[in-house]
């Protein structure tokens, strides 16, 4: 079913040809017939294309059997993950399981019972944008490092959401973030390795620093922070990146969800997508009051960016850079 546009959030509105208008449906059309046509022209002209799929055949079981050497996976809808002949699966790096941290290492408890203090010593919830940092350039040992990017609140303490307070916030506010933990390939499986002197949870409760040129503005100015250039942690990080020179990148996405504001917001509110908390997502601002943008108005600011970390440097504190710009970054 496609989607009406006219009835979503358009919280940054702009004169320029908007993403619908250029994805429209009869375009596409039109570009796969030019595609068509491309293909054509270089099979005719005799282009060694023996690695790709026809059109036609990159539909179809047969074509994508012999082109990529398995079995397709029959369609079921049993809760399980189905792998072809020969293949295998692994979980590594489950929600709740120890970091590595050295004297820190709590076990999951499936009641939900872990506190938050055993949470930041933990994987958070939800993996999202993962990369592999090699170790002395080894391809079977290096260290895996990932964002968190929400949490379930109802999976997370033992009752859900039936009632709420101020350890389930810094719970839920542990379980996001970023994590940094030691893989190696051993006995024909990957191990995570524990305890690991680079084992690290970064949190939405971690010190980071503003850089560039957004930081010490006024609008990054807070009561804790009159400098505007510190921010306490990261949270709604999806996808990731990897820099040349070795850092991992996590993208602050969806961040005016965790932000109560008045109603109706101010027109900088309003831009960036600002409204009351809905009680089905977070309520932070309920405990934690830098969440209540009616109270601190500026600490939505403090989100929104990309965040560089270095994954070889456990003690170094993570920089958000703001030349990257602000946005509901999905990745970068």
């Amino acid at each position: 079913m496609s989607k009406d546009f006219s009835t979503m959030e358009d919280s940054n509105p702009s004169a320029n040809t908007s993403i619908h208008e250029v994805s429209d449906p009869t375009r596409r059309v039109v570009l796969r017939g030019g595609l068509g046509a491309l293909m054509g022209a270089m099979g005719a002209a005799g282009w060694g294309l023996g690695g790709c799929a026809s059109l036609a055949d990159m539909g179809s079981s047969s074509g994508a059997g012999a082109l990529l050497g398995f079995k397709s996976v029959p369609v079921a809808t049993v809760d399980a993950v189905s792998v072809p002949p020969g293949y295998v699966t692994q979980a590594l790096a489950a929600w709740g399981e120890p970091v590595g941290l050295s004297g820190e290492m709590p076990a999951f408890r499936f009641d939900a019972s872990n506190s938050a203090a055993e949470q930041q010593a933990q994987m958070g919830m939800h993996h999202d944008g993962i990369h592999y940092f090699p170790i002395d350039g080894s391809s079977t040992h290096g260290l895996l490092v990932m964002n968190h990017e929400y949490t379930d609140d109802g999976l997370l303490h033992t009752d859900g959401m039936k009632t709420w307070t101020a350890a389930k916030v810094k719970k839920s506010q542990a379980a996001h973030g970023i994590s940094v933990i030691e893989i190696e390939w051993l006995d024909q499986r990957w191990q995570h390795v524990q305890p690991s002197p680079w084992a690290r949870r970064i949190t939405a409760e971690s010190p980071i620093t503003l850089s560039g040129p957004a930081a010490g503005h006024a609008l990054m100015k807070t009561a804790a922070d009159a400098s505007g250039t510190r921010v306490r942690g990261t949270l709604n990080n999806c996808a990731s990146g990897l820099t040349p020179w070795g850092t991992y990148l996590s993208c602050e996405e969806n961040f005016s969800h965790y932000f109560n504001c008045p109603t109706p917001p101010d027109a900088h509110g309003k831009r960036w997508g600002l409204k009351k908390v809905d009680a089905a997502l977070y309520r932070w601002h309920e405990f934690d009051e830098r969440f209540d943008a009616s109270r601190h108005p500026n600490e939505p600011n403090r989100f929104g960016w990309v965040v560089e970390i270095d994954p070889f440097n456990p003690s170094s504190t993570p920089i958000k850079r703001t030349a990257l710009g602000r946005a509901a970054h999905e990745g970068a």
